[in-house]
């Protein structure tokens, strides 16, 4: 199955669990679809580069697909229809990372 990285923008004013709940309902439309979500990676609270709807930052969250193209479609429609998420983009990939993107904030060790 060819290989995809979604990534998607939610409302800011969502708090962090409610994009979490976001992000696993949109992961189970891929997994309904005969499609796998390999990886999810929230990349948090970030400012954009211009309003979006009135937002000025948004929650940004990555997947990374192993999907029929018509579980994307699936996706990427209800991503339309859903009044939380301000923008998406998909790009269709040739393999999966190895390491975490650079864009993933990093825990530090208390």
């Amino acid at each position: 199955m060819p290989l995809y990285e979604t990534v998607f923008i939610a409302r800011q004013d969502l708090a962090p669990a409610q994009v979490e709940q976001l992000a696993e309902k949109m992961a189970k439309f891929v997994t309904d679809n005969a499609g796998t979500v390999h990886k999810t990676e929230h990349w948090g609270l970030k400012t954009l580069a211009y309003r979006i709807n009135k937002n000025r930052k948004g929650h940004y969250v990555l997947f990374e697909l192993d999907t029929p193209p018509a579980a994307l479609h699936e996706l990427e429609r209800n991503m339309r229809l859903s009044e939380d998420i301000l923008r998406y983009m998909s790009v269709r990939i040739e393999a999966f990372a190895a390491e975490k993107t650079p864009v993933t904030p990093v825990k530090e060790a208390a």
